[in-house]
Formats: C-alpha cells, sequence, structure tokens
C-alpha cells in the first residue's frame, strides 16, 4: 500500500489517502461510507498497529474500481504533503554509511578514512520536513556550500526496544525516501545538527511504502540528479549496516516509537566529494528517486 498525506484544497486540513490507479482514496472516507474507523492522519493510522493496515487493505481490494461517492480523486487534483508533515521527534540520520561515501568524505570533510564500527547517529528537527516540491531554502549569510544526499528512509511501526536484529524488520512501518540536505560549512566542533537540521533540509515523500511490500530493504537502487544530470546512483545494498543493525543499534539505548524515522545514509557522489566541489544555488533544481516508493523534485530559492 502506497500511503500519503495530501490537501485537495487549499483550506482543507491535511488527509490520509492511498494512491490506487492514479487515484488518491481517503482512508478516513472510505472507511466511514463501510462503517469501518480509520483515522484521517498517518501518525494516528500508524499508532493502530499491523491490524490497521490489514483493514485498510481489504477495503481498497474490495472497492477498487467502483469507490463510494467522495472517497477518491484523481492525483494530479491534490497536493501531496511530506507524508508525516511534522514527526513527533527528531529525525534519527545515519553518517557515513556507504562505503565510497566514506572515502570521499574523508577527503573533503576531514571525517576519518576509516570505515565506522558503529553507526553514526545525528538528528535533523521536525521542522526541517518538507513535502513534494516545496523549495529549499538556500540562505547565503548562513552558508555558501549546499549540499545533496539521497536516502532511504525508514519508518518506525510499532515500538522497538533493545531488539535482536533478526526482528528488527518485523518493527518497521514502510519506507520513503527523504533528502537530508546539508550546509557543509555550518559543522561546528564535529557536532552536525545545525549543518543538518536547518528548515527545509528534510525533504520527505512522496509516500510511505508499507513494509509487505518492500520485504527486503537492501535490494533498491537510488539515485540524485541536479539540473538533470545525475549525481549519485547506487543501491541499499551498499550499506556498510542495513536497515535491521540501525534498528537493533539504536533501540538498544533509545525507544524507538511508532511514526520515528531513521534517515539511512546516502551514497557517494555528494557535492563536498567533487572535484572541484559543487554546491547548490538558488535556480536549481534537485530530483532523487529511490525504487518502489518514488520521486521527489525541488527548487531551491533564495530566502
Amino acid at each position: 500500500m502506497r500511503l500519503v498525506t495530501y490537501r485537495s484544497h487549499i483550506q482543507d486540513r491535511a488527509r490520509l489517502g492511498a494512491i490506487v490507479d492514479g487515484l488518491v482514496v481517503d482512508l478516513e472516507r472510505l472507511g466511514a461510507a463501510v462503517q469501518v474507523a480509520l483515522p484521517g492522519d498517518m501518525l494516528s493510522f500508524i499508532d493502530l498497529g499491523p491490524g490497521a493496515v490489514q483493514t485498510a487493505t481489504v477495503l481498497l481490494d474490495e472497492h477498487r474500481g467502483r469507490w463510494p461517492i467522495g472517497t477518491a480523486v484523481p492525483q494530479a487534483n491534490v497536493r501531496l504533503l511530506a507524508p508525516i508533515p511534522r514527526p513527533r521527534k527528531n529525525i534519527f540520520g545515519i553518517g557515513l554509511n556507504y562505503v565510497e561515501h566514506v572515502e570521499e568524505s574523508s577527503r573533503s570533510l576531514d571525517t576519518s578514512a576509516d570505515l565506522p564500527k558503529q553507526p553514526i547517529i545525528f538528528t535533523k528537527p521536525p521542522t526541517s520536513v518538507i513535502g513534494p516540491s516545496d523549495a529549499i531554502e538556500h540562505d547565503a549569510k548562513i552558508t555558501q556550500q549546499l549540499d545533496w544526499e539521497v536516502e532511504l528512509a525508514a519508518v518506525i511501526g510499532t515500538r522497538a526496544k533493545r531488539i535482536d536484529e533478526e526482528d528488527a524488520l518485523s518493527h518497521v512501518f514502510g519506507y520513503s525516501l527523504m533528502l537530508d540536505m546539508s550546509a557543509r560549512d555550518c559543522r561546528r566542533a564535529g557536532q552536525w545538527i545545525y549543518s543538518k537540521g536547518l528548515d527545509t533540509y528534510a525533504p520527505f515523500g512522496p509516500c510511505i511504502v508499507t513494509a509487505d511490500e518492500i520485504p527486503d530493504p537492501q535490494v533498491l537502487d537510488l539515485w540524485l540528479k541536479v539540473n538533470g544530470e545525475i549525481k549519485q546512483k547506487s543501491n541499499t545494498r551498499h550499506m556498510l549496516f542495513n536497515v535491521a543493525h540501525l534498528i537493533t543499534d539504536i533501540s538498544a539505548g533509545m525507544a524507538l516509537e511508532p511514526g520515528d524515522i531513521i534517515a539511512t545514509g546516502t551514497p557517494s557522489g555528494v557535492g563536498a566529494g567533487r572535484n572541484p566541489q559543487e554546491w547548490l544555488w538558488p535556480g536549481d533544481v534537485v530530483e532523487a528517486c529511490v525504487e518502489g516508493i518514488g520521486t521527489l523534485r525541488h527548487p531551491v530559492v533564495a530566502v
């Protein structure tokens, strides 16, 4: 199931939908039409646990092609927002999680050339999240080194605390795409949160694909373009620490809760690692994709 948060009119509140055959099916309204209670927002849906996915899947299958009046609208007629427009907690970011990115970062960003022995974890605040097609802000007073990173994002579905690796993926609700935007000249004494946590620095979406449709998150192609030119191209099998390991590592000391997001790291090809280095500027367009999930496209604008 491909779940989105959408708005059909500017004045409408954000609503939960599922994409089916080019339509956005409103799950709360579909449920109400057949006297099944379903919530109208993504976090409330995730909170219900695996049973909600099963119930919604059955309803979508039963009514496919004969939707009750008022429950489905063409996707082209709605605006997609970030799947979780306002996460409850900071996003967990993972640094240096692809071998070639470790090497390029050691050349350009003064990080170690040694492969990390444990996941490198930082966070991005909820205020950094933007949805599909929203603008990425470039504030020239803050940065002259705005950089790109395409990443697979894992969304937690059930509470995970001290989880064994073989059980870790059972706690995943679904997968999405996130851009980990980075102001490379804003790292402060080795701390990354200001560099990576500025407003608009976490483009997220366009949907969450439920975990039943992606049984193995380590076989997905991902790529990123700037102004139509490929900059990053890899596959999630090249992660140093796979999704299951990341969940196990984080949950060893910090409980992961429904709706938590883990951005799992980026492959090589970032602007800082190029010779000469390349940065994003107002007027540029960043486009990124993760196989089986979808594509994000964002303009860069001056503020």
